[in-house]
């Protein structure tokens, strides 16, 4: 079997699991949603919360049936299988009528999700999220969240014409620029803050709502689109660094470099630049593209977390390695990471596990993090060698 064969053969079973599990599944950052977190004193202490949610996350051992965590349908599973789905309907298009009559179903479960208060269509996560410099509350909007099932939704009406996808993104343009609060540089340039709740520099956050702004742009021609979008996207190319790397944000613990935060910026400045004709950091996407192959894969495909380091290997990093270098025309090293993933992090019910460390791997299977992730990214591969 070959690697394109391989990747067809381990798509499979993956939707098959993703359905059987109807699109549920447990998260590493999930142990709030248990009952015993929820008691008086332990809902209000940060410490206990913070450090109960990244036991849960680190343990090899799923801590959470023990603590009675109930599987969740989180929206952005919901955004990537939408995407998944769209492109499966260009790989087999004998069952695109199956595949629309899925992303219909699951556009009506993400129009539920969406919460009350906000200027347009918004979305968070199904747990309340205990973050090192924020607070965030289970489905209270983050423009990550956002901006990752917005671009599924996009991707959906480009592929199949469907025009609830398209609205639910001019709904969400809304969000990300009445509600979103900003941090403006020198130049007037801006970074959107990743929830409404904080004013936090998080380059790959904000990227994605540029994102989200430069494709209804190309989708409307509306001017006010592109400008704030070519603002937020300037701010983020002010701070790439020599080499070609962006850190993760601007506070005293974002410094690192990591695999699927450098594809969430080259992918988002890709689609600024395709749909606003605006070419103007055309050097810099090349540089960070140029950094991202150099740093993040290992000669026999595996994909790594770190730049600097090997391990671990994480299913979001695999999973928007394949939409990465897919979008870039790097289909052979896709091939290699999809086979790398297949053969070493696929289990035999079709899930994905979590994490590979050089001398164990996290065999727990997240729905979100693991599977939704590498369902789009395979889909994606996989539909460049139609012909």
């Amino acid at each position: 079997m070959d690697k394109q064969q391989l990747l067809s053969a381990s798509l499979a079973k993956l939707q098959s699991y993703i359905e059987g599990e109807n699109y549920k599944g447990y998260d590493p950052y999930d142990a709030l949603k248990s009952p015993f977190l929820k008691l008086p004193f332990l809902r209000s202490n940060k410490l206990i919360r913070f450090g109960s949610q990244q036991l849960v996350k680190r343990s090899s051992l799923n801590l959470r049936p023990l603590l009675f965590v109930p599987k969740g349908l989180n929206p952005v599973t919901l955004g990537l299988c939408i995407q998944a789905y769209s492109e499966l309907c260009g790989i087999y298009p004998e069952k695109k009528n199956e595949y629309t009559d899925k992303i219909n179903k699951l556009i009506t479960e993400l129009k539920k999700l969406i919460p009350h208060g906000f200027k347009g269509a918004c979305w968070g996560y199904d747990f309340d999220w205990e973050a090192r410099y924020a607070k965030i509350p289970a489905y209270q909007p983050t423009v990550v969240a956002t901006g990752i099932i917005t671009n599924g939704l996009y991707v959906a009406w480009q592929l199949t014409g469907n025009k609830e996808a398209l609205s639910l993104c001019e709904s969400a343009g809304e969000f990300v620029i009445h509600d979103l609060n900003r941090t403006y540089d020198n130049e007037n340039n801006f970074c959107f803050s990743y929830s409404p709740f904080d004013k936090q520099v998080v380059f790959n956050a904000s990227m994605k709502g540029a994102r989200l702004l430069a494709q209804l742009y190309e989708a409307t021609g509306k001017e006010e689109y592109k400008t704030i979008a070519g603002s937020a996207v300037a701010f983020v190319m002010n701070h790439q660094r020599s080499d070609g790397a962006w850190i993760y944000s601007t506070s005293d613990a974002g410094t690192w470099v990591d695999n699927y935060h450098t594809g969430y910026v080259l992918d988002c400045l890709h689609a600024y630049q395709h749909c606003c004709n605006d070419l103007t950091w055309q050097q810099q996407l090349e540089k960070g593209i140029n950094y991202y192959l150099k740093n993040f894969f290992e000669d026999d495909g595996m994909p790594k977390f770190y730049d600097k380091k090997s391990y671990p290997v994480d299913c979001t990093a695999a999973g928007q390695s394949l939409l990465t270098l897919a979008l870039f025309g790097h289909f052979t090293k896709a091939l290699d990471v999809a086979a790398y993933m297949t053969e070493n992090m696929q289990s035999k019910n079709g899930s994905f596990y979590f994490r590979k460390y050089k001398n164990h791997t996290e065999k727990i299977s997240f729905m979100r993090w693991s599977n939704a992730w590498m369902f789009a990214g395979m889909a994606t591969l996989l539909k460049k060698f139609v012909k």
